[in-house]
Order: structure tokens, then C-alpha cells, then sequence
């Protein structure tokens, strides 16, 4: 037989484009379409529906950019489609380009009763099957004219659009077709069929006769269709498929849980508001379309996003919640928003999952026990802790499959974290999180699968995403023709604690990966948008503050414990750790707000800490100094209040001049030489004698290079970074300041002050550093160039750390060229190490040299400032501080206790007397992550601890103040008690512990006596 494969393929191409497709809507009537423009912000939809309208005709522009008009939009069914199924077609004007990133829209009866969401690949609103003939039809459309960042076609170039304020008011949208039309079902039905078919032969082999099969069919089906009357004829085509689309798949085929999905970016390219309306939009329509299939099963992450729908849209929320309790709009994730999980500190991490939860709990009853990630950019060792401790066992992302360099092992695996925690973990090898049900997609996740022979299925998340959107009926109807299809995987809907119930009970003993799933891509995102980092950290820092110094005044005064306020800021802190929010990814808008936000929130915590505070001195003149960290300092105890002892009020050594230029800084313990370009030339560990910097290098040097990656450019630093670059070694003036050397330098168009200072009592150099920051694509790093032969280091993680090598042997180590850190970066030798702390950076890189004399250099730099001009083209500009320390002769022990110092510095008021800790414990190594009383307001106090240095370790806690210690109990991040958990009363008052490497515990501690009399 001749072969015409190719003849066919380009007939049935063509055929679908230009004559089958548009005969879906065979007939059409125009509709009478009026606007009306909100004046600035969106407006309740009560406004927007009683607002004065005016005519506007097809082909007229519309739409400043972030608007909002209102479209009022009436006609009438002609009376000869009477029979027939009718719905409208409304084009707002949209694009060729992706649903999410261009106008959208969201359609109201008259009386503001939501229909379903507009969008360029759903824009049909159902008016009746059958109609009767002349009726009415009445609209509103709230529509959004949100601007396409990426109109030029060019991605990643510089655009004014990402600001209201930059953005100007042209016209973004031209109004497209507002028509009624005649649906013909059985023509919808032939193009769904032809497409599956099509997609599904272009994936099988040439030479495999199933190809061969459905080709022939769909050739018969192409000639049974009259051009001229596709509607007439569309069944006999159907009717020559009926037979290659009921052979069934075989029995080895691989399975498919197809779970309904919208990964709505809580923002992005877009603000919070505008999000807020993304999810309305999307909500209704997957809440319509679960009305009309019957199998169909759609799934929404993100607490904040259902408590948006709950506050702005109650008339969404009411629909979401009646499909809720039928099971089919299934709450997952668990999580307060889908975060990045690199950079929160652990109550963060931590509390993500309660508040997530808790919502979950409350408003549906619901324990998710999924965590769900599918775009997060990486995931940091701590995580399986945390998660396994919010009664979570499984977990789902889909980012890794972006990694550049090495591709990932497994889809299916258990991931261990950091004290030994596994977690159940699927990555869905469709490789997509907004799977279209396309035969290109299946049939590269059947490929791609890793676990083939020893495990069958996977999951697709199935609907447009990131902007929102969701699923279409397009999409159901391919799952419906691939539900068991010859040569295809076999695809089921199905929510997704059942695929992975499944998934589970298939393979169960799947391999292990231990550690950090680090993404070898968007390694920048530790440092772009360095004040929303900034903001971050400090919130984290002040929301530790309110809680302990709350709860202690709660237990010692009657101090009315601010529940309802930590409730609300937390999840605003929460929300900004949004995976494109702080991680420096979104539009100026969204970082222009998350710093006003951050600084309004500093305030609000600054003030409940004041209060608790001035409740717990009283009144008085006597000096105090509040220590909010987890270890004793000058003097101070952990989580007390005392006078500073004589040292720490004495502050800093003053610098003397020094042979040579500069100054020396020496407290007994450690000298410091600066020399005259204001650069540390020695750093010696007076105790040991030990030479911190390397010979002839020089730290707290100020190294720029050029940073312009391929692509991506808020998310991506590329490793050609490091080819070039130059050390800021000129000084513009090196003076004393107070107790420090105060050194300033001029480059570009930038500025940068430095304070170097070393305090009484400590082997620290502390080092403040202000950058007016001013420059373009650049990248500017820290470095201190250590005098430590160090193969491996250590980087602090939610609850513990992390080691990564100083080498790189294998291109998984090469790979990893920028790291997360939280407070502490700490090298070693036997015997000996260096710390370098931070208060708000997170990116950092560690490489390592062999000298000439044979020593080795190992250089740690923390990464300070960026420029990228893509999504916000002002990046970063204008002043930053930063807070650094050099930590010399530090164990990990000294490590924890610096960095925990730097981000939480003393507070000095005047009161009464004293302040005793009401909690306190006995070992070093167990830290206190959180002291707070009960979210179920039952005046129980909360404590939770976990060892920091990697070992095992015995605490003793000790509680004051009436709680009853003999009914302590260990509990899940929710405050529930764990089943079989060990006892942990240790009598006097007293919690005894014992804790593996990196453990976390949650002790809950009842208020009132203790019935044992401790």
C-alpha cells in the first residue's frame, strides 16, 4: 500500500482548523453589548451592577491597564433555533496567549447571582438545551484588563506595565465578537474525537500497525464529512471512529489519575487583589463544570485563597462549599498558601501547615493529609519533619522536573529529611501542573515514568494555571475517550488522597532520597527583592518576640493575650511567603505592597511587645534587658529579663590605629586588623591562636559581576556569573565611628557604608553594611576567604541544618552553586571552625582553593543585592542594610547561638525588678522555637524545642508560673495530643526529653495545679 501518512495527518490538520472546529457554532446573532469603566480600584459587585452603562460596539478598545469595566450584555433567541442547544460566545478581546495573563472576566446574572468565569479557552456561557425561541438573555461581566507583561512576543524584557503607577491608562483590549449561537453537540463530540485521535497517532510508532489502524479510520471520517454541511454529516463521521476509539488500552498501559487543577499564583505578574478575583473566576467555573460531569473531580490548594472566596465573593464561597461536601471540590495542600519553603524560618514552615489546616478543619471538616507543591522552587531538609508533624504523609510537587542539569531518579519515593522523617512523594511525570489531557503530554508521562515494572500510575494536575482558569470541557471530554483507549495510558478522574492511596498500597517499598530536593534552576530567588527578604525575616523575629513575651505576661500579670491580632498577622506573613512573593519573582506592585505591608506590620508587633513588656517590668527605674533569644547573653537569661551585666552595657572595643594604615579591633579574645582599604586582613582566634583569613586574602570584601542570565532573568543567576567580575577595594574615606571603623566606598552609581565592629566578651566581628544600590544587572556578593580546609559545611534549615560539600566532585555538587542558608553559614576542621551569621540574607555560595604553600582556602559569600529588570525593572534599587557577623573559633553550638542573637537582638526598658524566663532548659543543644499559649484558648502554654546540633540530646525543661507539668503532653503541630507518645513529666515542675539529631517536639502544658503536686 502506498504510504500517504503524511497526506492524511496534514488533510486532518487542516480539515479540524478551518471547516470542523468553526462549525461548532454554526449560527450566530449578535448581542447588544454596553461598558462601564471604574473610575480607579475595583468596586463591590453591587456597584458594578447598578453602574450607568453606555453602548460600545465590537472592535472597540477598552480597558486601562489593571481596570476594571463593567459589560452589561442582553439580546434575544431568534425564534427559528427553537430546539436547538444556544449559549453565548463572549470575546473580550483576548489574546492567542495563555488563559491567566490577559483580560478575564466573570459573568453575573442581573440579580449578582455568579455564573462562570471568562477566559480565551472558556468563553461560552450556557443560555438553555434545549431553548424555546425568544427569550431573553441578560449579563453582567465584571472583566479585568489586566496587561500582558509578554505582549511584545519577547519574553523577559523590562516592561512599565508591572505598576499601576508606571503603567499609563491606554486602551489594553480590543472587544472581540459578543454573539449568541447555535451549539451542535454531535460537531463538538467529531472535533473531540479527531483530536484525541490525531494526538494519540502521532505519538505511536510509524511502524506499528495501531497507527496505521487510526489512521485509516479517521481518512474514512475526513471523507464522510461534507464541507459544505459539516453539522449534516458530523455522525457518519463519528460512526467510521466508533471502532478505534472502543478498542481498549492494554492491560500493562500505564494509569493516569487526572486530578482537576488550577495552580493559581497567589501573586505573580498580578497584585493580591487581582488574585482575589482569580480565584472567584476560576472557583465558578469548576463548580459549573463539576455541575454538568458527573465524574469530573477538581482540587484547590491554599487556605488563603478559600478564605478569600469566604471574605470577598460569599456568593462563590457558598457554591465552592456545597461542592466540598459532595467530594468533588477536594481541599488539598493543608497549607495557608503554596510557599516557598528555602527561606521561611521554622515557625513559619510550621505554621503554614496550621494555619492551612486549622482552615481546613473549621470550614469543611477536612484533614488533608497531602501536602501539595507543584511549582515551589526547591525544598529545603526540614521539610518531611514539618510536615509529618501536621499530620501530613505525603507530598506532591512537580518543579523538579525543571532542573537543568541532572535529571531526578525517581517520580515515586519516600523523601527523608533532616532527623529522619520520610514523607510518601510523587512527582507527576507528565511534567507539567497544567496538564491539557493532550496525547503529547500522556504519552511523554508514560515514557518518562521512572517506576516502570515496579509501580503503574501517576497523577497529572489537569487545567490552566499560574493566572488561573482551571479545566475545560475539552479537556473532560479527551479523559472521557482515554478512560481506556489502545496505545494510550489509561486516564481516570479521581481526588487526590485516592491516587495516592493507590500509588501507596502498589509500591510499598519505594526508594529513599535523603536530604534537601534542591532545584538547579531559579537559584536567585534567594536574593532578588532584598527589603521583601528583609521584611520577612523580621516578621518572623517580631512574631517569636509577641509570643513569648505575651504569653509570659498573659501567666504573670493577666495580660490580655492578643490572639485575634498574632491570628491575623501571622497569615499576612504567611501569604508573603507566597513562592513568588518572597522569593523576588513578582511584579513591583506586589513588592512595593509587601514592603508597606511588612513595615505596618513591624509596628503593630513592636507595639504588642512594648505592651507585654511594660507589663511584665512595671513601673520603675531599673535598667532591664529583654532577651528574646533561645540562650543566655550579658548576663541575661533566654526568654527573661534582667540588667545587662558590665560588658554587654559596655558595648564595643574601640579600634586603634594600626601599623600601615587602618585599625585594629581586640577584646582579649579575638583581633581583628582592618586594613587602609577598609578590608579585614586578620581575624585571629586569640584563645587558639588560630588565623581566621587566609593568608594573603582578604574578607569583608565586596566582590560584583555581571549578572544578565538566558532567561528568567528575577528567578535565574547562571554559573557564567563567576567568569567575570571585580573586588570594591577602593575606599572613598576608612575614619573611626564610635566603637567602630566606619569604611565607605563609591562604585556605578552606588554608595556603601560599613560599620566593623567588635563587642566586649566574644569572638564575633560584627559587620553593618548600607548599600545605596543603584546599578543594572549586577550581583553583589560578600566574601570571606577562610583559613579552614573544610570538605563540607553547614547551612541552618527549618530545625536544624544542612550539609552541603565545598567541592565539586559530580554534577549533582557542581549544581549547587547558590544555596539557602537561614541565620548561619558554619565551616570546620577538627577542632576548629568559622561562622558567618546573617539577619536577613539567604543566598550564599562556598567554594574552595588549594594554595601554594599547600593550605586550603575555603571561601564562604553571601549574596547581598541583585539587579534584574524582568518582572520589576527596578529591582532592588535604592538603600539596603544588611547585618553580618565573622564568628572565628565557633562549633556549631556557637553557631546556633549567634545566629539566633543577630536576628534577635535586646530590648532596653526601665521597670521594676527583674524578669524570670517562664521557660527555661538546662541544655544548649534544645532550643526553643516557639513559647506561646494554646490557639484553642484555653490558657494551656505551648512550648516547642528541637535539638540544634545534630546529635542526641537530654533536656529538662522547666516551667513556671502554675502550669501543670505533670499533664504536659507531646503534640502534633495542630496543639492535638499524639497517640502513644511518650511521658514526658519529669516531677518538680519539670518536662523531661530526650531528642534524636534535628528532632522537633510540640509540649503543651496545662494551666492550672498539678494534681501530682510538682
Amino acid at each position: 500500500m502506498h504510504d500517504d501518512r503524511q497526506l492524511v495527518e496534514a488533510r486532518l490538520e487542516r480539515v479540524l482548523r478551518e471547516r470542523i472546529r468553526p462549525a461548532v457554532h454554526p449560527r450566530t446573532a449578535p448581542l447588544d453589548v454596553e461598558i462601564w469603566s471604574a473610575p480607579g480600584e475595583p468596586v463591590p459587585v453591587a456597584e458594578g451592577l447598578a453602574a450607568p452603562t453606555r453602548p460600545i460596539a465590537e472592535g472597540a478598545p477598552w480597558g486601562s491597564p489593571w481596570g476594571t469595566s463593567w459589560f452589561k450584555v442582553t439580546g434575544e433567541v431568534p425564534a427559528e433555533w427553537a430546539g436547538h442547544t444556544v449559549e453565548a460566545v463572549l470575546d473580550l478581546g483576548f489574546t492567542p496567549r495563555a488563559p491567566g495573563f490577559q483580560c478575564e472576566g466573570l459573568v453575573y446574572r442581573p440579580d449578582g447571582t455568579p455564573v462562570k468565569g471568562l477566559h480565551p479557552r472558556n468563553s461560552y456561557v450556557r443560555v438553555g438545551s434545549p431553548v424555546a425561541g425568544g427569550e431573553r438573555v441578560e449579563w453582567r461581566i465584571e472583566a479585568a484588563s489586566n496587561p500582558d507583561l509578554d505582549a511584545s512576543g519577547v519574553p523577559f524584557q523590562p516592561t512599565p506595565m508591572g505598576d499601576l503607577s508606571t503603567a499609563g491608562d491606554a486602551p489594553q483590549y480590543v472587544l472581540g465578537a459578543m454573539r449568541l449561537a447555535v451549539f451542535d453537540e454531535t460537531v463538538w463530540d467529531l472535533v473531540a474525537d479527531l483530536e484525541v485521535l490525531g494526538e494519540l497517532m502521532a505519538e505511536l510508532p510509524v511502524d506499528g500497525a495501531r497507527r496505521w489502524e487510526i489512521l485509516r479510520a479517521v481518512s474514512r471520517a475526513l471523507d464522510a464529512v461534507d464541507l459544505q454541511d459539516v453539522g449534516g454529516t458530523a455522525q457518519a463521521a463519528r460512526d467510521e471512529l466508533a471502532g478505534v476509539l472502543a478498542a481498549p488500552a492494554a492491560p500493562a498501559a500505564h494509569r493516569i489519575s487526572a486530578v482537576g487543577h488550577a495552580h493559581i499564583d497567589s501573586a505573580w505578574l498580578w497584585p493580591l487583589r487581582e488574585t482575589v478575583r482569580k480565584v472567584a473566576r476560576t472557583a465558578s467555573n469548576m463548580t459549573a463544570l463539576l455541575a454538568d460531569e458527573p465524574e469530573f473531580v477538581f482540587a484547590m490548594s491554599q487556605a488563603q485563597q478559600f478564605a478569600w472566596l469566604k471574605e470577598h465573593r460569599p456568593e462563590v464561597w457558598e457554591k465552592v462549599r456545597a461542592a466540598v461536601a459532595d467530594g468533588r471540590f477536594v481541599p488539598v495542600g493543608g497549607m495557608w498558601v503554596e510557599s516557598d519553603t528555602n527561606m521561611p524560618g521554622s515557625e513559619a514552615m510550621a505554621r503554614q501547615f496550621v494555619h492551612g489546616k486549622r482552615f481546613f478543619l473549621d470550614e469543611f471538616g477536612i484533614e488533608s493529609e497531602e501536602a501539595w507543591l507543584p511549582d515551589t522552587f526547591g525544598f529545603a531538609a526540614g521539610l518531611p519533619q514539618i510536615i509529618k508533624a501536621a499530620g501530613v504523609r505525603r507530598l506532591l510537587t512537580q518543579k523538579i522536573s525543571w532542573s537543568r542539569t541532572n535529571s531526578f531518579p525517581h517520580h515515586t519515593f519516600l523523601w527523608e529529611g533532616v532527623d529522619g522523617s520520610r514523607v510518601f512523594t510523587h512527582f507527576p511525570p507528565v511534567d507539567s501542573y497544567n496538564c491539557e489531557i493532550q496525547g503529547a503530554q500522556l504519552a511523554h508521562a508514560a515514557r518518562n515514568f521512572k517506576e516502570k515494572g515496579v509501580a503503574t500510575r501517576s497523577l497529572a494536575p489537569t487545567g490552566y494555571g499560574d493566572g488561573g482558569g482551571g479545566t475545560t470541557r475539552e479537556m473532560v471530554a479527551r479523559a472521557a475517550r482515554l478512560r481506556s483507549l489502545e496505545g494510550s495510558p489509561t486516564v481516570h478522574w479521581e481526588a487526590p488522597a485516592a491516587f495516592f492511596d493507590k500509588a501507596e498500597a502498589e509500591y510499598p517499598n519505594p526508594p529513599v532520597w535523603v536530604g534537601e530536593l534542591y532545584l538547579e534552576l531559579h537559584r536567585a530567588t534567594l536574593t532578588s527583592q532584598a527589603q521583601t527578604k528583609r521584611g520577612n525575616r523580621r516578621s518572623e523575629s517580631l512574631l517569636r518576640e509577641a509570643e513569648l513575651w505575651s504569653a509570659t505576661a498573659a501567666a504573670r500579670t493577666g495580660f490580655p493575650y492578643p490572639y485575634e491580632e498574632l491570628d491575623r498577622i501571622w497569615k499576612t506573613v504567611l501569604l508573603h511567603q507566597f513562592h513568588d512573593i518572597l522569593p523576588g519573582s513578582s511584579i513591583a506592585w506586589v513588592h512595593r505592597e509587601a514592603r508597606a505591608t511588612y513595615a505596618r506590620l513591624a509596628g503593630e508587633l513592636d507595639g504588642l511587645i512594648a505592651a507585654a513588656q511594660s507589663a511584665l517590668a512595671g513601673e520603675g527605674t531599673v535598667p532591664l534587658a529583654f532577651n528574646g533569644a533561645p540562650h543566655a547573653r550579658g548576663g541575661v537569661p533566654a526568654g527573661g529579663a534582667a540588667a545587662p551585666d558590665a560588658e554587654s552595657r559596655a558595648g564595643a572595643v574601640p579600634p586603634v590605629p594600626r601599623r600601615g594604615g587602618g585599625y585594629v579591633l581586640d577584646n582579649g579574645l579575638l583581633r581583628v586588623e582592618v586594613d587602609a582599604r577598609g578590608l579585614v586582613v586578620s581575624a585571629r582566634d586569640l584563645m587558639s591562636g588560630r588565623e581566621a583569613v587566609a593568608p594573603d586574602r582578604a574578607a569583608n570584601l565586596l566582590q560584583l559581576h555581571p549578572d544578565f542570565p538566558n532567561q528568567w532573568d528575577a528567578w535565574d543567576v547562571d554559573a557564567f556569573y563567576r567568569n567575570t567580575g571585580h573586588d570594591l577595594t577602593e575606599v572613598t574615606e576608612l575614619t573611626v565611628d564610635g566603637a567602630a571603623v566606619r569604611v565607605e566606598r563609591a562604585f556605578g552609581a552606588s554608595r556603601v557604608t560599613q560599620l566593623l565592629s567588635v563587642p566586649l566578651g566574644v569572638r564575633r566581628l560584627d559587620i553593618d553594611t548600607e548599600v545605596d544600590w543603584h546599578e543594572r544587572e549586577r550581583f553583589l556578593k560578600l566574601a570571606f576567604p577562610l583559613d579552614v580546609k573544610a570538605d563540607r559545611y553547614a547551612a541552618e534549615t527549618q530545625f536544624g541544618h544542612v550539609h552541603r560539600p565545598t567541592h565539586q566532585n559530580t554534577s549533582w555538587e557542581w549544581a549547587k552553586f547558590e544555596a539557602c542558608n537561614h541565620r548561619f553559614l558554619h565551616v570546620d576542621e577538627p577542632g576548629w571552625g568559622v561562622a558567618v551569621v546573617n539577619d536577613a540574607t539567604y543566598g550564599h555560595d562556598v567554594t574552595r582553593t588549594v594554595r601554594a604553600d599547600g593550605g586550603t582556602t575555603t571561601t564562604v559569600r553571601a549574596s547581598l543585592l541583585r539587579a534584574p529588570r524582568y518582572p520589576d525593572p527596578e529591582t532592588d534599587q535604592g538603600v539596603h542594610r544588611f547585618h553580618h557577623a565573622l564568628v572565628p573559633g565557633a562549633t556549631i553550638d556557637d553557631a546556633v547561638r549567634e545566629g539566633y542573637r543577630a536576628n534577635l537582638p535586646e530590648r532596653r526598658v526601665t521597670g521594676a525588678a527583674p524578669v524570670a524566663p517562664l521557660v527555661t532548659v538546662d541544655e544548649d543543644a534544645v532550643v526553643v522555637s516557639a513559647v506561646k499559649l494554646a490557639d484553642d484558648r484555653s490558657g494551656d502554654l505551648v512550648v516547642r524545642l528541637y535539638e540544634a546540633h545534630g546529635g542526641r540530646a537530654r533536656a529538662t525543661v522547666s516551667v513556671a508560673d502554675g502550669f501543670a507539668t505533670g499533664r504536659a503532653v507531646l503534640t502534633d503541630l495542630l496543639e492535638r495530643p499524639l497517640p502513644d507518645a511518650p511521658a514526658v513529666d519529669g516531677g518538680q515542675g519539670d518536662v523531661r526529653l530526650a531528642l534524636r539529631p534535628f528532632q522537633m517536639v510540640t509540649v503543651r502544658i496545662p494551666r492550672g495545679e498539678d494534681p501530682d503536686g510538682a
